[in-house]
């Protein structure tokens, strides 16, 4: 049996150490290590499909495990509720309402700031309970420019990928928009071209125009971290970075509210097993074993990033109650939202993508939007729907 891990060198060891346990523990089975850069992950895993030589285990990005389990790499996972209720929503992945894929934890967004920034200029500390209205954080936006702040938002545009609509469409969301119709999951008509979406992206288009954003920084939170812009709206992943550098001034903040209440993404990498394993038994009990609370606390504790349970937050140095990360424990739990959970989610990201690159650069919003949703329904034809 094969696990494949697309993650870091820190959570690699945590993999190893948990595989050693496993291994030690039982000898009817025995789980072998192999891992692949993140970036050519998915890639070696079709070709892996097309060879018909899949590992049992695979790990995912969670948005794409509809398209996983449609295309038939993977097998409904049939973990215990026991693991799987317990587990932070944005943690499982379905397609169908069925269970094919969970993870031990997740990531959030937030806007950082400094309190004594904020103090400075007269605005106000928004919170999860009152977060900041749109009128209120393009306010905010104009005071901070005006105050030498040359580009006062670090909105992260320089990145590419995935980003894009993990980033913007809980923004997109936030004003009433949608990625997709999640009743049907058969049109993106109505929810990437109606009103509330033009008006979010009229938004976006105007944040560069204006100065606010701009798409020329470093891809990560230096800019912030050196004073240069005033606000970064970022993740849990860069938090200790920035922590080290404003100390107790650094703020942990909601997203601004677009109309719809704030939403920031939800789904990180989560593990299945494919369909063509032969030892799916021993796959279900590796995983089982591998979801205690103390090695969720562990890969949170390594990789900076939210336990998938309440257990293992409090097991963590970062995220249990008054730690330093717990706003993002906070966030999540009331505005995690999950990409729409349809095998079309890789058209519908990449399509977003370009949009978006596309309204960021001056074009006409109401036109993109209209070709955006041509080209996604017609994916979506093509696929007979995608089961739905």
């Amino acid at each position: 049996m094969w696990t494949h891990s697309a993650g870091n060198p820190a959570e690699l060891e945590v993999y190893s150490k948990i595989i050693d346990e496993f291994n030690a523990s039982q000898d009817q089975y025995t789980v072998v290590e192999e891992s692949f850069p993140q970036g050519a992950y998915n890639d070696a895993i079709v070709a892996a499909a097309a060879a018909g030589d899949l590992p049992c285990l695979l790990d995912m990005d969670g948005p794409i495990v509809p398209n996983w389990a449609w295309a038939e790499y993977i097998q409904p996972l049939g973990l215990p509720t026991s693991i799987t209720d317990n587990l932070l929503p944005t943690a499982v992945g379905t397609y169908q309402d069925e269970i094919y894929a969970a993870g031990y934890w997740d990531a959030a967004l937030s806007i950082f700031a400094r309190k004594s920034v904020l103090d400075a200029n007269g605005i106000r500390i928004p919170t999860i309970d009152d977060p900041w209205t749109i009128d209120e954080f393009d306010a905010a936006l104009t005071t901070l420019k005006a105050a030498g702040y040359d580009t006062p938002l670090d909105i992260g545009a320089e990145d590419k990928g995935e980003w894009w609509s993990y980033a913007y469409s809980p923004m997109l969301q936030s004003a009433g928009g949608d990625l997709i119709d999640r009743d049907t999951m058969l049109t993106a008509d109505g929810a990437l071209n109606g009103p509330e979406a033009v008006t979010f992206f009229t938004w976006f288009q105007d944040a560069f125009a204006n100065g606010w954003a701009s798409n020329s920084g470093t891809i990560g939170n230096q800019e912030f971290n050196d004073d240069v812009v005033a606000l970064s709206y970022t993740g849990v992943w860069n938090a200790m970075d920035s922590l080290e550098a404003a100390g107790d001034d650094l703020l942990i903040l909601p997203p601004p509210d677009f109309g719809d209440g704030p939403k920031i993404g939800g789904g990180s990498w989560q593990w299945g097993i494919s369909s063509t394993c032969d030892a799916a038994e021993g796959a279900r009990e590796y995983l089982e074993f591998s979801f205690q609370d103390k090695y969720i606390a562990e890969f949170s504790d390594k990789q900076v990033v939210i336990p998938a349970t309440a257990a293992a937050e409090e097991l963590s140095a970062n995220f249990g109650e008054g730690d330093p990360l717990r706003p993002f424990v906070e966030l999540s739990q009331a505005y995690a939202l999950a990409r729409p959970a349809t095998p079309a989610y890789p058209v519908i990201s990449s399509t977003f993508e370009k949009a978006a690159k596309d309204i960021m650069s001056g074009a006409d919003v109401q036109s993109t939007l209209d070709g955006a949703v041509q080209e996604i329904d017609t994916n979506i034809k093509s696929n007979d729907g995608y089961g739905f």
